[in-house]
């Protein structure tokens, strides 16, 4: 039996050596080690040895089958070194390098950041504030009471009876005025809340407002103002018009409209054959609003307007449904 354990062994270890991959190790494993392999079967009928050979058969075939053990593993990994040398030969060192995937701000950030470069560059700064709002801030102090029928348009999230996400970012306004003196020259940009969901509507949604508050500022120059910024955003031919309407916050207010940005005048699907799209409203300051932040009403005026970020998105990019801003579709958001 002695012998025979000593065949295995030097068998083992030349077949070992001379294997080329990981499936001839694997062979030499089953034959040797496996549940029918050779040395098992040893192992396995040792008890029916006799008493005297026992002890040294048993020792003897344990001790070869760790070697065989060691003798796999190190030829498996001399095999695998050999194997990444080669691949390391293959490597042209000469080829452009690839090109890594870039995420992009999303295209709501994108236009936002162009909303906001443009009217930085016109002289205002930008203001922030709380997302959850006061009512006085969001609703009184914006010259809209309790009982006044515009609380109806707003669809509010509220929180408890005072307080709820606001509707709009005027009520940065309020703060900025309250706590500055004109003259006042800013854009309040960020998230606001209303209660609608549909193909143009979502709860949460992104607006840019605008203030200024000056001696002597009429609406000519509000006019001037926008018509700087439809240019600078869609087009240097863009064309406006103002058309008459009503916010409880500013008097006289206005809608405006620019020419169409897909037929560009001429009439098409998107602007229902008017050729004009509105894009946001506008006004000069209610005076009323001037007195709930303690501003001389004989002395100052202002303008302010707001615009969904979204709806100046979906123009400039051609988008037809709302909801694809937050659908997370990587498909989509890849396109900008």
């Amino acid at each position: 039996m002695q012998e025979r354990l000593n065949e295995i062994r030097k068998e083992a270890a030349s077949l070992i050596d001379e294997a080329e991959d990981e499936e001839a190790l694997n062979a030499i494993r089953v034959k040797y080690l496996g549940r029918k392999g050779t040395l098992t079967q040893i192992l396995k009928g040792v008890g029916k040895l006799p008493p005297e050979e026992r002890p040294l058969v048993g020792k003897l075939a344990n001790q070869y089958k760790k070697e065989i053990e060691q003798a796999l593993k190190a030829r498996k990994e001399a095999l695998l070194q050999k194997t990444k040398g080669r691949r390391r030969g293959l490597v042209d060192l000469t080829l452009p390098g690839r090109a890594l995937s870039q995420a992009s701000p999303h295209p709501i950030t994108q236009v936002m950041r162009e909303i906001i470069d443009c009217f930085t560059r016109m002289g205002f700064s930008v203001a922030t504030g709380p997302e959850i709002e006061l009512d006085f801030f969001n609703f009184e102090a914006l010259n809209i009471p309790p009982e006044h029928p515009a609380r109806d348009m707003q669809d509010t999230f509220y929180i408890s009876d005072d307080t709820l996400l606001r509707t709009h970012t005027s009520p940065i306004q309020i703060r900025t005025m309250k706590a500055n003196e004109p003259p006042l020259r800013i854009i309040a940009p960020g998230k606001v809340y209303r209660c609608d969901s549909d193909v143009t509507h979502t709860p949460m949604f992104h607006q840019v407002e605008g203030l200024l508050v000056d001696e002597n500022v009429s609406f000519a120059h509000l006019k001037g103002i926008l018509t700087t910024f439809a240019q600078s955003i869609f087009h240097p031919d863009t064309k406006l018009r103002f058309r008459p309407s009503f916010f409880p916050f500013t008097e006289p207010s206005a809608e405006v409209d620019i020419q169409c940005v897909i037929c560009r005048g001429s009439g098409c699907r998107v602007c229902s054959d008017t050729g004009w799209i509105e894009v946001l409203g506008c006004g000069l300051v209610h005076p009323q609003v001037f007195r709930n932040v303690g501003y001389d009403t004989e002395r100052f005026t202002g303008f302010a307007f707001g615009l969904g970020v979204e709806r100046i998105t979906m123009l400039k990019y051609g988008i037809n449904d709302l909801r694809l801003f937050f659908e997370n579709d990587i498909r989509f958001l890849r396109q900008f």
